[in-house]
């Protein structure tokens, strides 16, 4: 065990789930109308808190247990056999289930953007529960538990390079809340500014905080490549803000706080796989195309496809993350064949595995609210609560 190492793991991991908790909340809080507010406080909360007992239970052995190439089998089932002393590299094994938890956690929490302000709760955490062991849980093991995409797999020696997560956390949640928005349909009412851009600003800044140790926690050591991964984050995230911004100004002759925030997470996500493998110069350029590349996104999506995914996480985690996964390719850190061919086998995987399990959970809990739910706002008629005195 290193004890740097161990000092320094320990602290990204309060940092992960730091984004999740208060971060994601904020973030997706504030730009839903208020009287929704509570509820998708209430879906990133209670997903933080299933997926922390499901990642013991079954989440941890099917990513990173000792099976074979496509899971990791059930041999650590609720941390069997594993005590205060068994490393994980440097780590003890015991933080390093626990870093890797705070993944579990925001994974599925990316996905409530796409169905906020209309979906069942109970939809919410059963759906949640299952994506995460069914979908999230075997990608991991593929590419980051020595499965069948990592070093020494289909790909050969080199396999795929995902550093932090562009395919594993952005490109499945990004895919599954696109399809769940598909399914769900456009929110009935006329949709509103968002009711509170300080929430979303504060939520973005914590989000922005958090991913250092997301991407620098990812080198799972205390050296310079851990301190690299922070600063190409923290460079692609303040790059990619400006460009949307800007962008923003040339299209509509106004740059947002709304827009310049969601620019700062399109830069956070696309630097995200590529964090290990590449330099601030790199990291400048991915960032400045990130926040114009995304923001096209969010209009093919909401304008030209007419697709409701509320708060934009495909355009921007998925379009992000998958970008992100190419310029690795790109600027010469990974295979052209090991990037893409990882991306085509998990968006397959991913929406094979979505549509049957929305199927599946639908026929259980109501995926979808009724009219009057959702005209009053979940958070009175879902949670019998109000954020405010006057929500509208």
């Amino acid at each position: 065990m290193n004890g740097a190492d161990t000092a320094w793991i320990i602290v990204a991991t309060a940092l992960v789930l730091f984004m999740t908790l208060p971060g994601l909340a904020l973030f997706y809080g504030g730009l839903v109308r208020a009287r929704n507010v509570l509820s998708v406080f209430m879906h990133c909360y209670a997903i933080a808190c299933l997926m922390s007992i499901l990642w013991l239970a079954f989440g941890y052995t099917i990513a990173f247990g000792d099976g074979g190439a496509y899971w990791g089998g059930l041999g650590k089932m609720f941390l069997m056999g594993v005590g205060n002393d068994d490393l994980s590299g440097t780590l003890p094994e015991i933080l390093f289930f626990a870093f890797q938890m705070t993944f579990a956690i925001i994974t599925p929490a990316l996905i409530v953007g796409a169905y906020v302000e209309r979906v069942g709760f109970g939809f919410v955490l059963l759906f949640s529960g299952l994506w995460m062991l069914l979908c999230y849980a075997p990608v991991v093991h593929w590419i980051w538990g020595g499965g069948f995409l990592a070093d020494g797999g289909i790909f050969g020696e080199t396999g795929v390079r995902d550093f932090a997560g562009g395919i594993v956390v952005h490109e499945t949640a990004g895919l599954a809340a696109l399809i769940i928005a598909v399914f769900l349909g456009p929110r009935k009412k006329d949709t509103t500014p968002p009711h509170n851009p300080g929430y979303v600003m504060i939520g973005a800044a914590m989000l922005w905080v958090g991913w250092f140790g997301f991407n620098g926690g990812s080198q799972l050591a205390a050296d310079g490549g851990a301190a690299m991964a922070l600063t190409v984050t923290h460079i692609s995230a303040a790059t990619a803000s400006l460009t949307w911004a800007l962008w923003e100004k040339v299209k509509f002759g106004k740059a947002s706080l709304v827009g310049m925030v969601t620019g700062t997470i399109a830069g956070l996500a696309s630097i995200t796989p590529a964090s290990g493998f590449v330099g601030p110069i790199e990291a400048l350029v991915i960032g400045a195309i990130a926040g114009i590349l995304c923001q096209e996104a969010v209009n093919l999506i909401r304008n030209v496809l007419k697709i409701d995914d509320t708060l934009d996480v495909f355009a921007v985690h998925g379009v992000g993350g998958i970008f992100g996964t190419i310029m690795i390719a790109v600027f010469g850190a990974g295979s052209f064949a090991a990037q893409l061919g990882s991306l085509a086998i998990v968006g397959v995987f991913t929406t094979v595995v979505t549509v049957v399990l929305v199927f599946v959970v639908k026929a259980v809990t109501p995926l979808r609210v009724d009219a009057e739910t959702e005209n009053s706002g979940l958070d009175i008629i879902v949670h019998g609560e109000r954020a405010y005195d006057h929500a509208s």
